[in-house]
């Protein structure tokens, strides 16, 4: 059984992306999944809830995932949210970049339910923990 992991949200402009993305999620233990179809949507849901993971496609219809990251790695409250970047590129160029940008992890497109697991796993261990 998958562990609670609290809301994601996914980035993604796809809409049968996004819902296959969202069913993944929900599957790996994510009680609350939000979607947004564009950087700016995400960007607007990001300022009413601070998720626990962001699953980002870096192409976006408006602005770039390596923007929105940035946006999150920028905002106070947002530094240290896992972010997941998803994209069909296979560059070097473009997973440096995202590294760049602040994402947590790179997973290219297509994959299956459980190499997105072991990212996601991977990208929600990397981050630091909350003192309570």
């Amino acid at each position: 059984m998958a562990q609670q992991q609290g809301t994601a949200l996914v980035v993604e402009d796809s809409p049968l992306f996004r819902r296959m993305l969202s069913d993944m999620l929900q599957t790996l233990g994510f009680t609350r999944v939000m979607e947004a179809f564009s950087g700016h949507t995400a960007k607007e849901l990001l300022a009413e809830q601070r998720p626990d993971l962001v699953c980002l496609d870096l192409t976006l219809p408006d602005i770039s995932g390596y923007e929105v990251c940035e946006h999150i790695r920028a905002t106070p409250g947002l530094q240290d949210v896992p972010v997941l970047m998803i994209s069909a590129r296979t560059m070097t160029m473009d997973r440096a970049q995202a590294e760049e940008a602040g994402a947590s992890g790179y997973l290219i497109k297509p994959f299956t339910p459980d190499e997105l697991r072991l990212q996601v796993e991977r990208v929600m261990a990397a981050r630091p923990r909350k003192e309570v």
